[in-house]
């Protein structure tokens, strides 16, 4: 049943209609986030013009990404580079995208391009493909717990076809490790995702293979996910075992590109690399023994469609700085990068153009994404850590506005 605006509105004041039933009423997706935001607007007395103001279609946007919807946020976005990145059967420069708020950011961000270009690119290399969900098992006791265990790695192949019955791309690797604490099982299902992030593809299959686990064995489901996963949240298992894409990236900046474009010497970022990212991480319990993985990943998952919430799993990581005979071995190490190029945001109208940009949109494309993404955290790393040798850290922020 259709209903004009005015009518919706005064019936979601009475509380007839519900916020997000508004769409059963409305022609269009568009107008039912427009009466939403109106009806809010009314009722907190604050007026939204600017979130107001979008220009993605709401259709799938509403049934796909985001309940209750009442517009955008805009956030600025920019480019650097070109960087140049050298992969396993393919090189290529690119300008990238990143959205942010933080000034001086992309400035330093574009140095450490400038800095890879000028020493040859960037070797990227992708050491796995691997999304995870782990349940968690309540067993009648330690004993039960341990053949459940054993049960397990000796029907996997049985699994692995029930659980992959659910999906023409995802493919089950393993299921390891399997933890045990007390009576509790926690088995770790590993799962090759393709081109998609992948977490509702492996939440489904494990669902499917969890019922044959269940019919088979004594125990009771307690929970699909049993944070064994580990799922947006910092762990030292995803460190170790990896999760999403585990990319590194690696550059050797020769002596004069270091004095003349970084300003500092190569024993300087050996010395800040080793004192702050190592011991100061270190010290402080970190899981990351990295600068910054964080604002280079934020920036690009923001402008590129990503889940923001994964960037506390790619904040994990190590940089690592040597002197080679006066020149710089610099690289980074992400174990823990969750990606994609199908799927989830990567389908909105500008996380598609920023994916074109990259010309890493679609089937196909998610290696040399995750490539580019470690290039970039490559090429902050470098800067920043340049800028502390140097001294320069508090008078690009005071230059650039921060």
């Amino acid at each position: 049943m259709q209903l004009s605006e005015k009518e919706i509105l005064e019936k979601l004041k009475t509380g007839e209609i519900r916020l997000f039933e508004i769409e059963k009423y409305t022609n269009t997706a568009n107008e039912a986030t427009d009466i939403r935001r109106k009806y809010i607007e009314n009722e907190t007395k604050v007026q939204l013009p600017h979130i107001a103001s979008y220009s993605i279609d709401m259709t799938d946007t509403a049934a796909k990404n985001i309940e209750n919807q009442i517009g955008t946020i805009q956030i600025p976005v920019g480019v650097v580079g070109p960087i140049e990145i050298n992969m396993d059967n393919e090189t290529f420069k690119t300008y990238v995208p990143m959205a942010t708020t933080e000034g001086a950011l992309l400035a330093s961000v574009n140095r450490g391009c400038s800095t890879i270009r000028k020493s040859g690119g960037c070797n990227v290399s992708i050491l796995a493909n691997q999304m995870t969900r782990a349940p968690v098992i309540k067993t009648k006791s330690t004993r039960d717990a341990n053949q459940l265990k054993q049960w397990i790695k000796n029907n996997f192949d049985e699994i692995k076809k029930v659980a992959q019955s659910t999906t023409s791309h995802g493919k089950l690797l393993k299921i390891d490790p399997i933890a045990i604490v007390g009576r509790y099982v926690y088995p770790r299902f590993v799962f090759d995702s393709g081109d998609s992030m992948g977490m509702n593809m492996v939440t489904i299959a494990t669902e499917e293979a969890l019922k044959l686990i269940e019919k088979e064995n004594d125990i009771d489901v307690i929970a699909l996910s049993g944070n064994f996963c580990v799922d947006k949240k910092p762990s030292a298992i995803n460190m170790i075992e990896g999760r999403g894409k585990s990319v590194v990236a690696e550059v050797i900046v020769p002596k004069e590109v270091v004095e003349k474009t970084l300003k500092t010497t190569t024993q300087e970022i050996v010395e800040v690399n080793y004192s702050k990212n190592l011991l100061g991480s270190a010290i402080s319990g970190s899981f990351g023994y990295n600068a910054h993985f964080a604002n280079m990943v934020a920036a690009l998952f923001l402008a590129t469609g990503q889940d923001p919430a994964h960037v506390v799993e790619a904040s994990l990581g190590i940089t690592t700085a040597e002197n080679e005979n006066g020149d710089l071995y610099f690289s980074v190490t992400l174990p823990d990068l969750p990606v994609a190029t199908v799927g989830g945001g990567t389908r909105l109208e500008t996380a598609t153009e920023s994916l074109n940009l990259i010309d890493a949109k679609g089937s196909g494309k998610v290696n040399k994404f995750a490539s580019i993404v470690a290039g970039i955290v490559l090429a902050g790393e470098l800067s920043l850590a340049g800028a502390l040798a140097a001294g320069h850290l508090a008078s690009a922020h005071k230059k650039l506005g921060r």
